[in-house]
């Protein structure tokens, strides 16, 4: 088979891997090698200085041993093959570079034969990359769970972040459709990951010289809709994730109905403002000291689709407002709806040498027709009956992109 046509068909089969992305690595040139990698972003990013940066993304094969009814690659998938040497890989990666079309590479794989040697396979592209050509751009390998640890060790001092997908939300949804995988499998892959990652960087605090690992940590992917976890349940499993491995990411990808799918699997694409919302979620965790079982009830075990998780927990939490924003404490602002990260810590600085107004807010661009109803200023006092007034969520919530987010999952699952 030609190279083209085996990139067609395995960077196509490549696309529904959602963790091709990263941030935060570094990785000077030699001077003698090609390339480097300046840690502001990659795959579909931007750099300060406006350009947009993408990674090569590829299987290694898209062949595969196991049977997973999610998965348009599984083992009894009669779609077309192809399989790269590794050599191949490493050829396509420097002539893409040196044309400028990408600044990075992210290879997955089908397990073939056995996790080791998938992961063999793949830590060679890399060692040749890295070691053979001086290849300084961005690298992220898939971490195949069940490899062994001497070869995970290898893939971290080799590449820039590892990713071992989790799949699916619970053990029960993998026994479901994933039966040739488990959690504890998975997990364990994970946790090689993050304490070999502690090491090196104890090594690097007393020997400036000792070898990085996995410099921009480590991701995972996770398929919603296939079943019917809630996002209770999904949310649940992101905060083991992050509170146990310390995942820079996790990234939730819509399932997304293909030809011949297996009949356990829903004929209809999961809503795209559902993974948008999981999103919002995922980040009032990691960043706004919410905890998961805030955003979910008993009751309500999915996130409102019409409103941001943070608006929906201020409407159900009423009696918390309004919050003064010259002199409440930094966790209250972060639970203003319309006040985010980056502008709690300016309000936080900004009021020390004066207090702030409704039009101070305005300049930070504090979205302050949602903010208002929730806040105090010094020339600003909302009256308790509207913020009682049962309407209040319909007067202020509705965001014009769920419009958009509405067109294209009708599009996706041909309802328009």
């Amino acid at each position: 088979m030609q190279i083209q046509r085996k990139l067609e068909i395995l960077a196509d089969a490549a696309k529904y891997d959602a963790s091709c992305a990263s941030s935060g690595a570094k990785r000077a040139g030699t001077g003698t090698g090609i390339g480097h990698s300046d840690g502001t972003g990659i795959c579909h990013s931007y750099t300060p200085d406006g350009r947009c940066v993408s990674l090569l993304k590829l299987l290694l094969t898209n062949y595969c041993n196991y049977d997973c009814a999610f998965c348009v690659n599984r083992v009894s998938s009669d779609i077309e093959r192809a399989r790269f040497t590794p050599e191949e890989v490493v050829s396509l990666t420097l002539d893409f570079y040196r044309r400028n079309y990408i600044e990075g590479l992210f290879l997955s794989s089908g397990i073939i034969q056995t996790p080791d040697y998938t992961m063999e396979q793949m830590v060679e592209v890399a060692r040749c990359l890295r070691e053979d050509h001086g290849f300084g751009g961005y690298i992220h390998l898939k971490a195949i769970p069940g490899a062994s640890q001497s070869l995970l060790d290898a893939a971290g001092k080799l590449a820039d972040r590892l990713s071992a997908n989790i799949e699916l939300p619970t053990q029960q949804d993998l026994v479901q459709l994933a039966p040739d995988k488990k959690t504890e499998v998975i997990e364990s892959a994970m946790q090689q990951i993050f304490e070999r990652k502690v090491a090196a960087e104890e090594d690097r605090k007393k020997h400036r010289a000792a070898p990085r690992f996995a410099p921009a940590g480590q991701s995972t992917q996770m398929v919603i809709g296939a079943t019917p976890s809630t996002d209770q349940q999904i949310l649940s499993t992101a905060t083991h994730l992050y509170d146990h491995y310390k995942l820079r990411r996790i990234y939730y990808s819509g399932f997304s109905p293909y030809p011949k799918a297996d009949g356990r699997l829903p004929l209809k694409a999961a809503p795209l403002v559902r993974e948008h919302r999981l999103y919002q979620a995922d980040w009032l965790i990691r960043y706004y000291d919410f905890r998961a079982e805030e955003l979910t009830t008993p009751d309500r075990r999915n996130l409102d689709l019409t409103k941001d998780p943070k608006l929906t927990w201020a409407l159900d939490h009423r009696e918390f407002y309004p919050v003064d924003v010259n002199a409440a404490p930094r966790e209250a602002l972060l639970r203003v709806p319309g006040i985010g990260y980056r502008n709690v810590q300016r309000i936080l600085s900004i009021r020390r040498y004066h207090r702030l107004t409704l039009e101070d807010l305005r300049k930070l661009n504090v979205r302050v027709r949602q903010a208002q109803e929730f806040i105090t200023t010094v020339d600003h006092l909302p009256t308790p009956r509207r913020l009682e007034a049962p309407a209040l969520g319909e007067v202020i919530a509705p965001p014009p992109q769920l419009e958009l987010f509405s067109a294209l999952a009708s599009a996706a699952t041909g309802e328009l």
